[in-house]
């Protein structure tokens, strides 16, 4: 009963229990009326043995073929049947030497099996009142035996059966008359529960609508609010609090869009700034490389580190830059870009940086077509296939795979980067795709000394969040593979049959 209640709703747990506690209040109103009547009626039926006295049994035995020496000879024998207080049915019977010798029915007449005279025979004469179901007679008995004036048993009873149909039209009459009250229970408490739990429906589809609200963003108005606020009532109490619950998340959802907001200026001001000082020391650094008289080795080493640097700080601030202006969502460009031919030169210019490894490439016969900006998701490949060479050995493959597909009418483009490099720790996994995030320790570094800035992967998150898209990855060892799923233009072709290409 647990286990089903746990798996109905809260209306339907009340119902249940309505009806339940209902069933059982008519249950023991029934039980108590049958039990108070069936005394009762017993007590009547006992009233009237009580009354007969054993008269019945004393006529039949009057009626004799023995003299009876308180009857004069030739007295006309008694009419049983009828005599006063006796109704039809009353059974009467004499026993003598606890064997029977008369007995009979008033208004009817059976012989009496040897069952049945041995039930009767073993009454005892102490006035009380005994059920005994009588074969013969086609029935329960309620009999009582006395002693007669000469040492004699007799036994006088009354049948049942018309105490038991009673009982049993109260039976049916309870019956149906609780059955119909436990319908009409059920139908009037489905609608008194459906009217009760109404408040509670609304703070149910007021919690929804705020589910649905992009609260991710930081950006958002939770104006929806619980009407029902009765501080009187259970479900007001809960509509208040979780009223003032969305005030305070709102007030939060505020603080922290307004907090990253200032984030996201000062990143994009920092970067601003520091672009213009960037630019004069990498200007001054190579100006003094070229200058035409010697200069000292641990100089020229100063200076081309001074360059290096500046130029690798140079790429962090376009990189902060540039996941300021997606964060603030800012648009990128929509315009038909060509995956493939895209595939076809990133790959190339991997190769050229890393010629160490081998590089595949898996493209379909036709073109890829995406809505997007190309020099954004030239990036995105770009920071893949770095990423690869940076922490893969060398020798190792890095392929490239292009492919479409269709569902519902909408075409989709996948595009996967693999490598067959030490893969990457399972711990790191859930935060790869945050910024300043770094694999450095788990992945081998190739031999170009390159340093990342651990927002790589963060901007090929953000870029392909603005394209609609998404990117997953999923890493072992010995296999590492990311994932980017992108709409495909409309009206291009899908599926077509993939070709390889190595290098």
């Amino acid at each position: 009963m647990r286990r089903w209640l746990a798996g109905r709703t809260l209306r339907g747990r009340l119902i249940a229990g309505l009806v339940t506690l209902l069933a059982l209040a008519c249950a023991g109103v029934g039980i108590a009326t049958y039990a108070v009547l069936s005394h009762t009626l017993l007590g009547q039926l006992d009233f009237q043995l009580q009354a007969a006295g054993g008269r019945y049994a004393a006529c039949m035995e009057q009626n004799g073929d023995h003299d009876d020496p308180l009857r004069p000879p030739g007295t006309p024998k008694l009419d049983c049947n009828h005599a006063p207080g006796l109704g039809p049915g009353t059974f009467g019977a004499r026993l003598d030497d606890h064997a029977v010798t008369n007995w009979g029915v008033i208004g009817g007449s059976a012989p009496l099996s040897a069952a049945d005279k041995a039930k009767l025979a073993a009454l005892p004469p102490d006035g009380r009142f005994y059920t005994r179901d009588l074969g013969s007679l086609h029935g329960d008995y309620r009999l009582t035996a006395i002693r007669g004036r000469d040492d004699d048993v007799l036994i006088t009873g009354l049948p049942l059966s018309e105490m038991q149909s009673t009982l049993r039209q109260v039976e049916m009459a309870e019956l149906v008359a609780f059955s119909a009250a436990l319908v009409l229970t059920g139908l009037l408490g489905t609608g008194l529960v459906r009217w009760s739990l109404r408040p509670l429906r609304r703070v149910a589809a007021t919690a929804t609508r705020v589910t649905q609200l992009p609260l991710a963003s930081g950006e958002v108005e939770l104006s929806d609010r619980v009407p029902d606020t009765n501080p009187r009532t259970e479900v007001g109490q809960v509509g208040l609090a979780f009223n003032r619950m969305l005030g305070h998340v709102a007030g939060a959802l505020a603080r922290r869009a307004a907090s990253e907001a200032r984030l996201r200026r000062f990143a994009a001001d920092a970067s601003h700034e520091l672009r213009t000082p960037l630019a004069a020391i990498r200007g001054y650094a190579e100006l003094a490389l070229r200058h035409p008289g010697p200069v000292p080795d641990d100089i020229g080493h100063a200076l081309s580190r001074v360059e290096a640097e500046s130029a690798r700080m140079s790429v962090l601030v376009d990189e902060l830059l540039l996941l300021a202006q997606l964060d603030a969502g800012r648009p990128l460009a929509r315009e038909p870009v060509d995956v493939t031919r895209l595939a076809i030169d990133v790959t190339s210019d991997a190769r050229a940086a890393t010629p160490g490894h081998r590089w595949l490439l898996e493209l379909p016969d036709e073109p890829v077509m995406v809505p997007g900006d190309e020099h954004r998701l030239h990036q995105v490949l770009a920071n893949l296939l770095s990423n690869a060479a940076k922490h893969t050995p060398p020798g190792s493959t890095v392929t490239t795979r292009l492919t479409t597909a269709s569902a519902d009418g909408a075409g989709t483009v996948t595009l996967e980067v693999t490598d067959d490099g030490p893969g990457i720790p399972p711990g790191l996994l859930p935060t790869l795709f945050e910024r300043f995030v770094r694999g450095d320790s788990a992945r081998t570094h190739t031999t170009t000394g390159a340093t990342s800035t651990g927002l790589g992967l963060a901007i090929v998150h953000a870029v392909t969040t603005a394209h609609h898209g998404t990117v997953t990855v999923t890493s072992r060892r010995g296999q590492t593979r990311f994932t980017i799923t992108l709409p495909q233009l409309a009206g291009a072709p899908a599926e077509p049959d993939p070709a390889t290409h190595g290098s």
